[in-house]
């Protein structure tokens, strides 16, 4: 399975009557790709945060960017594991990573992270939103002493959390009145909120400035509409169960970020989600024997190739100018696409995002924003 070749498009245009699952056929095995880590830029100047760098595709994400000399925070929960991260991609590169401890399911954490960075850097290149959790057992604290979902070995066998993005929900039948989503769900959404006016300032610089959402093949099977009454507990959160939970959170990453580029595209502010790929990284250990290894060995790649994608979104010149109308490949055809913002799909090619509602998008936004306004989080 080489990492690094050459696909030709014209396979792709050869192919404009292959159906739906055809395009998920393409995701699940995607074709070479024409992009590499070599093909990035040198990237002295630039600031950049990634979040979840401590481990799989974040780290991999980490380690390009220092191999090209980017000025790279380290955005991660646990001091000791980001330690043991970036002293490993030291020896690796030979450059340090600087480390932002940040908690994704603690608004106070997230605050503090960014109060950190902006009290160090007057500049905000990309941020990578990448750092995601799935298929774990939780506990669910109360929401706001401290704002945090935690793992736990003591918990019913159905207790499941997912987790990536800006979005997080749990199947834990009656334990809590309010929906775990509203942790990981401003989790992602704060941090980037919080880091807005240095992404402007920025681009007033004369720099572009971008900002790369990680969702998944999950969020191309789900609908349009986000059912607001499956973020508590519920009868439609019980009737829609776990998996389309899953699929929802996913869908939710995709309209948070076409709402943030159709909110700040106009500044020069680039948004992009993307799938990342089927890969074999961290995010997988919760998943059982013999599923697993069918997963492992049949469907899943290196966690180097799920960092392609959002290396290509986040440094290439190409990456600056996704948004608008845009020549795209998706569905194994070739045409013209008229978006708000870009949806990428493995391995660094232009999609179709599965979130087009403009109104739909617009709701999520005001979602989130009320869920952080009325914090005391000083």
């Amino acid at each position: 399975m080489p990492l690094f070749s050459t696909r030709s498009h014209s396979t792709f245009q050869s192919h404009s009557t292959t159906n739906f699952m055809g395009a998920r056929f393409s995701q699940f095995f995607p074709p070479k790709s024409e992009f590499s880590v070599d093909d990035i830029p040198d990237l002295t100047g630039q600031v950049i945060i990634v979040t979840g760098g401590n481990s799989g595709i974040g780290k991999e994400t980490v380690k390009a960017l220092l191999q090209h000399n980017a000025k790279v925070y380290l955005g991660a929960r646990s001091p000791e594991k980001a330690k043991e991260a970036i002293d490993d991609l030291k020896s690796q590169t030979g450059k340090q990573a600087e480390f932002l401890e940040l908690d994704l399911a603690d608004l106070h954490s997230v605050k503090r992270a960014a109060q950190e960075f902006n009290q160090k850097e007057t500049q905000l290149h990309v941020l990578f939103n990448s750092g995601g959790v799935m298929l774990i057992n939780v506990r669910v604290d109360n929401l706001f002493s401290p704002y945090s979902c935690r793992q736990s070995n003591n918990l019913l066998p159905k207790s499941t959390i997912f987790n990536s993005g800006p979005m997080c929900w749990v199947n834990y039948p009656a334990v809590h009145d309010f929906h775990i989503f509203s942790k990981a769900a401003a989790g992602h959404f704060y941090f980037t909120k919080l880091l807005l006016p240095t992404l402007q300032t920025t681009v007033v610089s004369g720099k572009p400035a971008r900002v790369v959402n990680t969702a998944s093949l999950s969020a191309e099977l789900f609908g349009q509409d986000i059912n607001y009454n499956t973020l508590k507990e519920s009868p439609a959160r019980e009737k829609m169960g776990a998996q389309k939970l899953y699929h929802q959170s996913k869908f939710g990453n995709v309209a948070f970020s076409n709402e943030l580029f159709r909110r700040y595209g106009n500044q020069g502010i680039v948004s992009v989600a993307l799938n990342p790929g089927n890969l074999k990284t961290g995010l997988t250990r919760h998943i059982a024997g013999a599923v697993k290894l069918f997963i492992i060995n049949l469907m899943l790649y290196p966690a180097p190739y799920g960092a392609l994608t959002q290396l290509w979104a986040g440094t290439t010149n190409e990456g600056a100018t996704f948004g608008g109308k845009v020549e795209c490949f998706h569905l194994l055809r070739y045409a013209e696409a008229d978006t708000s913002a870009q949806y990428l799909i493995p391995w660094a090619r232009i999609g179709t995002s599965p979130s087009t509602d403009p109104a739909a998008e617009k709701a999520l936004w005001t979602w989130l924003e009320e869920q952080v306004e009325n914090l005391d989080l000083d």
